[in-house]
């Protein structure tokens, strides 16, 4: 491998209900590999793309992406994936090569070299859960996920941290990946005594579980808050199955600000009117491949020696404005948004970067 170009394992979704999102991994992240080869790179070097699905089991991503390292095929790992397959890739190769994870998470990951881009409970699903009590009175909560750590942990977070407000969880349901069918569960959550559902659900899943809540009526009594939902669900699950859905992220195609205006410009100028929807998960993935350009920029190389230079506190721009470095977590700015026909409206700030 010629030391003037840097390759990156880019583990996205391309099958399973994560599959959904992975068009739109695809067009962000060949958008940033052609932007920053127009400029310098990453710490000087040309970047190439190494695609792999991480739609599958995670202990085979893992060993895709552990084979590439242990070849020295690539020289780091960046994408949206969900965090079962994080944890699979962060025991083969972690402390090895610099691991830019992109997608919302639970937290709690030290792993040298590992930086989590995404949103957290603190700052994405609490503030949302607080704004819906003041704007629609929902206090009661239940939860329905899929069953692994993201889910799992989330959804603990949230029954703790709203045990000592005007909120609460009331009840918690998770099922497996792939699960397509929410018949027993929509019966459950019409006889309890909740305001309102938190979704944890991924890709297909959430697509799946909208379509039925809306056809058992209770949407309209029942509004659904996610910090998962983007606008490919939207569009799957069709405007019929989208009433009283609420997302919580830091980037919506609809955002509005300079710098998501100046991506969204740039994206469909680029792949055209039918590109692949942009959405927080396609964002992340460009967001996790400039993150590497600023962090060899900042250190002179992306080893994960050299990271440690990286200051905590240190602050960057990007699509979704302005980001702070946390340790190995990211601050950023995260909106509230409800679900009109296909799109998203945006409804307020909900949290900042500080």
């Amino acid at each position: 491998m010629p030391d003037s170009q840097l390759s990156i394992a880019f583990v996205v979704p391309l099958q399973g209900p994560t599959g959904i999102y992975g068009p739109s991994c695809l067009a962000c992240g060949e958008l940033a590999v052609e932007q920053l080869n127009a400029t310098a790179g990453i710490a000087g070097r040309q970047v190439e793309l190494v695609v792999v699905d991480g739609g599958r089991e995670p202990a085979i991503v893992a060993d895709d992406v552990g084979a590439l390292v242990d070849r020295g095929r690539v020289q780091a790992v960046a994408g949206w994936h969900i965090s079962a397959v994080r944890q699979a890739i962060t025991r083969r190769v972690g402390g090895r090569v610099v691991y830019a994870f992109a997608a919302m998470h639970e937290g709690g990951d030290e792993t040298p070299g590992v930086f989590m881009l995404g949103e957290r409970p603190i700052n994405q699903l609490l503030p949302a859960a607080h704004w819906m009590r003041e704007e629609l009175s929902i206090g009661r909560w239940a939860i329905v996920g899929n069953d692994y750590v993201f889910p799992r942990v989330t959804g603990a977070t949230a029954r703790l941290a709203l045990q000592d407000t005007p909120s609460e969880v009331v009840s918690e349901t998770y099922v497996p990946l792939g699960t397509t069918s929410f018949h027993q569960v929509i019966t459950h959550l019409s006889r309890e005594p909740v305001d309102g559902v938190i979704m944890l659900l991924m890709g297909q899943d959430a697509v799946h579980f909208n379509r039925q809540f809306a056809r058992s009526g209770l949407s309209a009594a029942m509004p659904r808050l996610s910090p998962a939902i983007e606008e490919n669900t939207l569009l799957a699950g069709g405007a019929a199955a989208n009433e009283g859905i609420y997302a919580a992220a830091a980037y919506f195609d609809a955002l509005g600000t300079a710098e998501s205006a100046e991506l969204a410009q740039a994206y469909y100028a680029r792949w055209g009117r039918w590109a692949p929807t942009l959405n927080a998960v396609g964002e992340s993935c460009y967001e996790a491949l400039y993150f590497l350009a600023r962090v060899g920029e900042v250190c002179g190389s992306i080893d994960v020696g050299a990271v440690r230079r990286m200051r905590d506190g240190h602050f960057y721009s990007s699509p979704r404005g302005l980001m702070r470095l946390d340790g190995n977590l990211i601050d950023q700015d995260v909106y509230v948004a409800a679900a009109d026909g296909l799109e998203f409206r945006v409804e307020q700030q909900i949290a900042r970067a500080h």
